[in-house]
């Protein structure tokens, strides 16, 4: 899950970077990469994996 919002928030950088799109200090290009960087290390660190549903054992 986190794998595909990093991809999102990648695309989203890319875009304010390839359109030359102005935005405030807070919205750049770089934070919004740093954010799907962020996204992307909890992913590979095992955060958001997918949910295990445990069952009841007899």
């Amino acid at each position: 899950m986190l794998a595909i919002v990093s991809a999102v928030l990648f695309f989203i950088a890319f875009l304010i970077n390839a359109a030359d799109i102005a935005t405030n200090h807070t919205f750049t290009s770089t934070n919004v990469m740093l954010l799907g960087l962020t996204a992307l290390a909890l992913h590979l660190a095992g955060l958001g994996g997918g949910w295990t549903v445990r069952g009841r054992r007899r």
